[in-house]
């Protein structure tokens, strides 16, 4: 695996760095073909109950590597053809991959383009008073073709997400905050360590209790609020009938911690 982006695994949390802190951690063939291999790795290990994305040197990442494309011509890669883009497998594309534990993402410094792409697929965003958020691709030509526009306008007022995506601009940590983009902003030391906090926190819970909600969440974007109701008691049933969900109450009545086991 490349340097260029690292995976540890702390706990019950997998933790993935963007590691090119000389580029500002610009995603390139190395590093998209890293991030779908630890995101698989991430849905498939039992013991990983979360997971945190961030960025080495105080970046996330300033997005697609612009310089490496156009030493190839400018294009996108995956762009060769129409056929390329009907037959594309969504399951090896990190944009469109259906992780269902909760990702978290710690945002430093620079998050533009493929990067905020990146945040915006997470289900819950910090960042440092430096974070500054934007899609630039209008401004060079194309606009944003993992995710963003259709994130974006689910993740901000529409005013405001239009004006990001047909001027190019950008938001600073604090409006980021102010219109719910990201939850909490902090000091840029100890932004890892709260992303970390907030992961262990998640992991305690019942694994496949915080699967369903995760399922639930991205439903209601999706469906109408009756078909989101039926398929939550749908799966609110299902839950209950897990050990998990009876070690809750019956760990609650003996004065002591849980101990889930995701079954």
């Amino acid at each position: 695996m490349s340097d260029d982006i690292l995976f540890e695994v702390i706990g019950n949390v997998g933790v993935i760095t963007l590691n090119r802190p000389e580029k500002k951690n610009a995603m390139n063939s190395e590093i998209v073909s890293g991030l779908m291999e630890m995101l698989n790795r991430i849905k498939s290990d039992p013991e990983i109950r979360a997971a945190i994305v961030t960025g080495s040197g105080n970046t996330f990442s300033a997005g697609a590597d612009l310089k490496a494309r156009a030493q190839e011509g400018g294009g996108r890669a995956q762009d060769k053809s129409p056929a390329d883009i009907v037959a594309v497998d969504f399951s090896t594309n990190w944009s469109t991959a259906q992780i269902d534990k909760p990702l978290i993402a710690a945002v430093d410094g620079f998050c533009l383009g493929a990067g905020f792409e990146l945040a915006l697929a997470c289900d819950i965003r910090i960042c440092s008073p430096e974070a500054q958020f934007g899609l630039p691709e209008i401004t060079l030509g194309f606009f944003p073709g993992a995710g963003g526009v259709q994130r974006l306008v689910r993740a901000l007022p529409q005013s405001l997400a239009m004006e990001m995506l047909l001027m190019g601009s950008r938001l600073d940590g604090e409006k980021a905050e102010r219109f719910g983009l990201v939850s909490r902003i902090l000091p840029s030391d100890v932004l890892i360590d709260e992303a970390l906090s907030m992961a262990k926190k998640i992991a305690s819970h019942a694994p496949l209790a915080v699967k369903a909600v995760k399922e639930i969440s991205r439903w209601s974007k999706d469906y109408n609020l009756e078909e989101s109701l039926r398929y939550g008691n749908a799966l609110r049933w299902a839950i209950g009938q897990t050990e998990d969900a009876k070690e809750g109450p019956r760990a609650f009545s003996e004065k002591r911690a849980p101990i889930f086991k995701g079954t």
